[in-house]
């Protein structure tokens, strides 16, 4: 077995655990493989080591990578976009989880209608404020949801956030619990055109306790395919 598939065998009974441990159903949870300056050849073997979805922060590496990585796999951009960047993207990805400003839902509405699709996207909400962190505040994301709900080509699936880099993941817990019961309490208003499906949180440090709180897509990077150089 492949280091790769070590790694990634090991965060699947992670996962596993953590989903059990509040009586969850682990196949509820997605796996996103970040590949952030990960080569072709990385990629492929944690695709063959069962790797369906991956995720990059960056349009351009989307772009590279795309022509040659030859498999079956769904595409996630999990990082910030530019409006000026989601005509590349449009084509390729399965969900964009950085929605965070009204000029970017426009952009991404029409170039999904030009593309003739429905592009799922994810509200990122920067639940702790972090100054170097992009999204909404937590009182801005209503408003913000039910102004861009109607725009044809895009599709409200669910809420991101990043937590705070911190040392002891149980710190980042009461940030993903305020994203679930954000989605909680957007979900009982019944907003029309909205599909609160997906909560986006967690990353190698912290995804145990994320998917503790009702994670349902995990960003994993290092934990699979070691520290970046």
């Amino acid at each position: 077995m492949s280091q790769i598939a070590a790694n990634l065998a090991e965060v699947k009974k992670k996962i596993i655990a953590s989903a059990e441990r509040v009586g969850r159903d682990p196949a509820e949870i997605k796996l996103i493989a970040v590949t952030k300056t990960v080569g072709i050849p990385q990629m492929l073997e944690a695709i063959e080591a069962g790797v369906t979805a991956i995720g990059e922060n960056r349009v351009q590496e989307i772009n590279r990578k795309f022509p040659e990585l030859h498999k079956p796999v769904e595409w996630h951009l999990i990082g910030h976009l530019q409006t000026n960047k989601v005509k590349y993207i449009i084509d390729k990805v399965a969900l964009i989880h950085s929605l965070d400003s009204l000029s970017l839902a426009e952009e991404i509405s029409k170039r999904a209608r030009q593309a003739g699709k429905e592009m799922p996207v994810l509200v990122q909400v920067n639940v702790a404020e972090e100054e170097s962190k992009h999204g909404l505040k937590l009182g801005e994301t209503e408003a913000f949801i039910r102004n861009v709900a109607n725009l044809d080509g895009l599709r409200i699936s669910g809420l991101m956030t990043m937590a705070p880099l911190v040392e002891d993941p149980e710190e980042a817990r009461p940030v993903f619990r305020r994203l679930r019961l954000l989605s909680e309490e957007l979900r009982a208003k019944a907003i029309p055109g909205i599909e609160l499906r997906y909560l986006s949180m967690g990353m190698t440090n912290d995804f145990e306790v994320a998917i503790e709180e009702g994670a349902n897509l995990i960003r994993i990077g290092t934990a699979i395919f070691g520290a970046r150089s």
